[in-house]
């Protein structure tokens, strides 16, 4: 499935929208994690556990959007967007959606 932030597929014309495609997840640090972040946070640089937690959530929230087009019978996604928010203190949503169109 072709996937892209802007508004055209270059060499495709969309012949229909068919809608609004998303993926979410939420998830959660676990202590083991917050306990080498903080002694990283002492030193400083990146903390990998953080960045691969938020990674993995990003790649699950893409898969989830696909789904949800595929199931629309989409054959592209477009203005792909990307949205995080903090649910709960340690916990944080990731919102994945764009436009679900088929093309000729």
């Amino acid at each position: 499935m072709i996937i892209t932030t802007g508004e055209q597929i270059p060499g495709k014309q969309i012949i229909k929208i068919l809608g609004i495609s998303r993926g979410s997840t939420v998830r959660a640090r676990n202590v083991g994690q917050d306990i080498f972040a903080g002694l990283k946070n002492l030193v400083g640089g990146e903390i990998k556990e953080y960045t691969k937690l938020q990674a993995d959530a990003r790649e699950q929230a893409m898969q989830r959007m696909q789904d949800d087009a595929q199931k629309m019978d989409a054959d592209a996604i477009i203005n792909l967007r990307m949205h995080t928010s903090m649910i709960m203190q340690g916990a944080s949503e990731i919102l994945v959606y764009g436009t679900a169109v088929k093309l000729n």
